[in-house]
């Protein structure tokens, strides 16, 4: 039996993936701020519930926001708030470093292992046509580094595992409701079920790399 841990599990994609994992049989650990005061900007926070765990064959950092603290996002660079981008970045991007600094720990050295960060499209710069949404574009591009950059230094102790971003969808959740429009979603159920036949995929083959709901590489 696979032991996955989900961060982010109090969330809609969360909470659906940790609902999957078990259906397939998994031992599931969950950890979110809600319940366990899991803080994914504090590096403490991270160090307390991290150190200690694993190894884990599948870990998803399903932690993010699109808006924090009643900020939308800017429609323009004219809207850019300096606060508002910091917090982005410290959500969307820092939080997962920090999750990925315990990674030695969390995989195993000696099997197959996942670890998924979920990312999103618009984190692409290749794929960005529209313009708008400048801080959380570009906490999700730097999120993409992140991972990319990890997986590199992983793959000297972790031959065996995968550490992919992972682009789960337009997925209906309260994380999107204001923001929908007339774009299609999937339930969290669907999104969840769509990533984890993603990540059972994966190989070490596909360290580094972006990915979508439907497996195919997202520009970077």
């Amino acid at each position: 039996m696979s032991r996955v841990l989900i961060i982010g599990a109090s969330g809609g994609i969360g909470s659906a993936l940790a609902d999957g994992f078990a259906a397939r049989g998994a031992e599931v650990e969950l950890l979110s701020r809600s319940v366990d005061g899991f803080d994914v900007t504090d590096a403490g926070s991270v160090a307390m519930h991290l150190t200690g765990r694993g190894p884990y064959e599948r870990v998803v950092v399903a932690t993010g926001a699109l808006e924090i603290a009643g900020a939308a996002p800017e429609k323009t660079i004219r809207g850019i708030d300096p606060v508002a981008m910091a917090d982005q970045f410290a959500l969307n991007a820092i939080g997962p470093a920090l999750v990925l600094s315990h990674a030695h720990d969390l995989l195993p050295r000696d099997r197959p292992a996942v670890l998924a960060v979920l990312s999103a499209r618009v984190g692409s710069i290749g794929d960005n046509r529209i313009g708008g949404w400048i801080s959380y574009r570009s906490a999700k591009a730097a999120v993409n580094q992140i991972v990319h950059t990890s997986a590199i230094e992983l793959a000297r102790s972790h031959g065996q595992a995968a550490v992919v971003a992972l682009h789960p969808g337009t997925v209906a959740t309260a994380f999107t409701e204001k923001y929908l429009g007339r774009h299609p979603a999937v339930s969290p159920q669907e999104a969840a079920d769509n990533l984890i036949s993603v990540m059972e995929g994966l190989s070490a083959a596909q360290t580094g790399q972006f990915f979508d709901y439907s497996g195919a590489t997202v520009p970077w």
